[in-house]
């Protein structure tokens, strides 16, 4: 019985294990996205639902339960079509990124990627790294990115020469009568001055050089000879008369003094100025052929007037207007029939005091033009400007012959050497170059001073020596053509901020911050009057 009971429990259980093996596997119903309106409907008329059924759906719809919409739905495959298509597109890039050809210059690499818009290296980024990146970008940007970006690229620069082109526009025909009188004066003097170079190069280079060292000695020797307190303003600007009889100071005051030297005794003060005043300059033939009423002096201010004055009088003689911002400089042409004039508006100008009018108002700087010099023949002027470039002018032409680029800050003087062809140029940086005119560049640059180069001076007979003045209160004399320095003149408790060397060539003057004007005489005189005479001969 019991064998028989068991039997039948393990049958039970067998038919009980095949009941669950022959069960039917329920399917899991779709996702549906939207209404089931449609669906429904199939369903109903499928099974032939009864009219109740639908009854009762159409209740459950009026009663909101039921959402009607447009029955969309959405398949799980299409799901996993969009991440076939990102892995398809994925690999396509890739196949484009190896048929994309990149340059093995790393240079060249970098370009690229700047020209894109990307940075040209990334930390640790090593140049087979650097070029793989850029091929994954080509290859998402497409080649003709770069090609795009390159005539971009073109196209700003050809825009940028077109604009930086020189232009020139029709002028008047004083201009045209000043340019060709300019010429007829300049082209006798510059045959002089090939001469007397000519002729200089005729004595053996034996006597040249112990004169030479005689002058050298002579300029070791130079000392203080006279300190006299210009005014209560710091004195901007100082100049010798063309007698070396004379000197007159500017200061921030606005008065301008005529001092006679080498005893430094007052004679005038000219009155005229309410600002600032940048400079005063004689005319060429002041004190030697011109009369004390003429037109003697010219001075400028920063409030932008300029002003002309006569030796016999403490009141100007005429004013120049025209000029809406500051000018800093004033010179005088060696004819003395011009006077140019330098402002902070980006220019300078051409007077012709004969004609009483403007003949030139001459652009080419970015910023304001700081110094004026004109050529010793009278055929060239040479413009600094605060844009750290100067440039050369040919007055008969109007052409810019020669751009000076070197220094690195504003360009405070510019002097123009006897022997015609060279340059000085002072400068923010602390330097002083001298520029080749026959070669168009920069010959030698001299780290003149600690501070800012404030003037430049050759020396005006033969240009055997370069003064220098700076902010660092002191002023140089440098050799010439050697550029060492001979003589260092200390003694101001400010700035220097102007120099100049008599016409004799005896007297050294310098003006300062420090509201004083300073005489630098050579010691030995007699022998400096010899030499000088010799170099003349």
């Amino acid at each position: 019985m019991q064998f028989k009971a068991h039997r039948k429990r393990r049958n039970n259980s067998v038919e009980k294990m095949s009941d669950e093996d022959e069960a039917p596997v329920v399917k899991k119903a779709r996702i549906f996205y939207g209404s089931l309106e449609e669906k429904e409907k199939e369903r109903l008329s499928r099974e032939g639902t009864s009219s109740a059924a639908r009854d009762a759906v159409k209740a459950a719809i009026e009663a909101g339960n039921i959402n009607i919409s447009s029955g969309e739905s959405m398949e799980m495959e299409e799901r996993v079509s969009e991440r076939q298509a990102e892995v398809l597109a994925e690999f396509e890039r890739r196949k484009r990124a190896r048929q994309i050809t990149v340059s093995t210059d790393d240079v060249e690499v970098k370009a690229c990627l700047r020209a894109l818009g990307e940075p040209i290296t990334l930390f640790g980024e090593g140049p087979a790294e650097r070029r793989e990146r850029l091929r994954n970008i080509l290859s998402v940007v497409g080649p003709d990115a770069l090609r795009k970006s390159k005539k971009e690229d073109e196209k700003a620069k050809r825009t940028q020469d077109e604009y930086q082109q020189t232009w020139y526009h029709e002028g008047p025909s004083s201009l045209k009568e000043a340019r060709i009188w300019l010429a007829k004066y300049s082209l006798p003097r510059a045959v002089e001055r090939l001469d007397a170079a000519r002729a200089q190069k005729e004595i053996p280079e034996s006597t040249r050089t112990v004169k030479q060292q005689e002058l050298h000695k002579a300029l070791r020797n130079v000392n203080n000879f006279c300190s006299q307190i210009g005014d209560d303003r710091p004195i901007s600007h100082c100049q010798f008369s063309p007698n070396s009889k004379m000197l007159v100071t500017a200061s921030w005051s606005g008065l301008c003094k005529l001092w006679k030297v080498p005893d430094c005794t007052l004679v005038r003060t000219l009155r005229g100025h309410n600002t600032n005043v940048g400079a005063i300059s004689f005319h060429p033939q002041a004190t030697l052929t011109l009369e004390e009423s003429d037109v003697n002096m010219a001075s400028c201010a920063v409030d932008g007037s300029v002003k002309l004055w006569s030796l016999d009088s403490d009141e100007p003689v005429a004013d120049i207007e025209g000029h809406s911002m500051r000018v800093a400089r004033v010179a005088w042409h060696p004819s003395g029939r011009f006077l140019g004039t330098t402002c902070y508006d980006n220019s300078w100008r051409l007077w012709d005091l004969e004609a009483q009018e403007e003949i030139l108002h001459q652009e080419g700087h970015s910023k304001g033009v700081h110094d004026l010099h004109f050529h010793p023949d009278g055929s060239l002027a040479g413009t600094g400007g605060l844009d750290a470039f100067a440039r050369v002018w040919d007055l008969r032409t109007g052409r810019c012959i020669m751009f000076l680029e070197g220094h690195h800050k504003e360009i405070y003087s510019i002097n123009f050497s006897p022997n015609g062809f060279h340059v000085a140029t002072g400068s923010g940086d602390n330097t002083c170059k001298v520029w080749d005119l026959r070669h168009r560049r920069c010959m030698y640059t001299i780290p003149a001073h600690e501070n800012l180069v404030s003037s430049v001076k050759f020396q005006p007979n033969d240009g055997h020596f370069l003064l220098t003045g700076s902010y660092d209160n002191i002023a140089k004399v440098w050799t010439h053509p050697g550029w060492s320095p001979l003589k260092t003149l200390a003694g101001h408790e400010g700035k220097v901020m102007g120099l100049d060397l008599s016409p004799d060539g005896q007297l050294i003057a310098t003006c300062s911050y420090d509201r004083t004007f300073k005489l630098w005489i050579f010691k030995e005189l007699e022998t400096t009057q010899e030499i000088f005479k010799l170099g003349a001969d």
